[in-house]
């Protein structure tokens, strides 16, 4: 799998999300066997870029190589100017949201709302891609709605403006992430381009990986809320895919020091105040599905500090010992279900 001049080491990919995707946790899924990760949305509005929010997100100090930087915008110049900012403070690939579905977004004519305007979508990929002299890739959605599905006219119009690579999710805008994606259009799409397609929506084990790589063709796929909590998932559905046999699950000794690399990481990273604050929903993502987590991510949400958070997370995965040297996510389905 190669996007311009880098090659990647596998096609299981992080997903950008806003929010999840920082660079913490995208090195973490890097390390533990992601092949390509892409920043959360970076917004075109020059007054923005020099924000704190901003410049956090766009940044990749340290992060293993290619470093990509995903741009959000409604305006052709913007969006060139922001490519060619990010592409100077480092970034080796840009990548333009037209997939976001959040109200927010698409209220302002950005993401998913913007494959209404095919003209406007050709005038902003001709920009961008003239603007750098990096691989140019985009993400984007079936379509506005059910009844109006131009994900092949998109991705014709994206290869004729020198787009290196699509990743298209198989849910319209107006689905937003509710029902099940759909990848007919993904294979249609993927049928009708010379250029590499990325399968993305509803990807959650190795087995669904293997059957959306098998239905639509595309060329890797991309991995988005399954990571949250489960950042192994990478190296789970590699192995998965080379080998057609499942790694066990993880060692409790080993998911204990990657949380502790991880919060540590986060902090730096956020800071004492914010990093407490943003550390919550991951820690609540890992812990979800494991015996005594639901109760835990309740009292840890009442945690202030960080050596709080760290000692009590120490101590959540300590007690994880007594249901055996592995995670038991069955374990805790079963003691539900009691």
């Amino acid at each position: 799998m190669q996007i311009g001049p880098h090659l990647l080491r596998n096609n299981v990919f992080v997903a950008p999300m806003a929010g999840v995707t920082d660079r913490p946790f995208r090195q973490l899924c890097k390390e533990l066997g992601a092949g390509y990760a892409v920043s959360e949305m970076a917004a075109a509005n020059p007054r923005v870029w020099a924000s704190e929010k901003s410049s956090r997100r766009t940044d990749h100090a340290g992060e293993m190589e290619p470093k990509a930087v995903q741009i959000a915008g409604s305006d052709p110049q913007e969006l060139a100017d922001c490519a060619k900012f990010n592409v100077d403070k480092g970034a080796q690939i840009i990548d333009i949201n037209m997939g976001c579905p959040v109200k927010k977004v698409c209220n302002n004519w950005c993401g998913s709302a913007l494959l209404q305007f095919e003209d406007l979508v050709e005038r902003i990929l001709h920009a961008v891609v003239g603007a750098v002299d990096v691989p140019v890739t985009l993400k984007f959605r079936t379509g506005w709605n059910r009844e109006n599905k131009n994900a092949l006219r998109i991705a014709r119009i994206a290869e004729q403006a020198g787009i290196q690579m699509l990743t298209l999710h198989g849910r319209t805008r107006a689905d937003g992430y509710t029902g099940d994606a759909e990848y007919d259009t993904i294979a249609a799409v993927k049928a009708s381009v010379q250029i590499p397609v990325v399968a993305n929506g509803d990807i959650t084990t190795p087995e669904k990986a293997r059957f959306v790589l098998d239905k639509t063709g595309a060329d890797a796929v991309m991995i988005g809320r399954a990571a949250q909590g489960r950042p192994w998932i990478f190296r789970e559905i590699d192995h998965f895919l080379r080998t057609g046999e499942h790694l066990p699950a993880p060692l409790v000794a080993e998911v204990r020091q990657l949380m502790d690399e991880h919060l540590r990481a986060h902090y730096a990273f956020y800071g004492e105040y914010l990093g407490v604050r943003t550390a919550r929903k991951h820690i609540g993502w890992y812990v979800r599905d494991l015996p005594g987590g639901e109760e835990f991510r309740q009292q840890m949400n009442r945690l202030e500090s960080t050596a709080e958070q760290l000692r009590a997370v120490d101590g959540f995965f300590e007690s994880q010992w007594k249901y055996g040297e592995r995670l038991q996510y069955r374990l805790a389905e079963e003691m539900l279900a009691a």
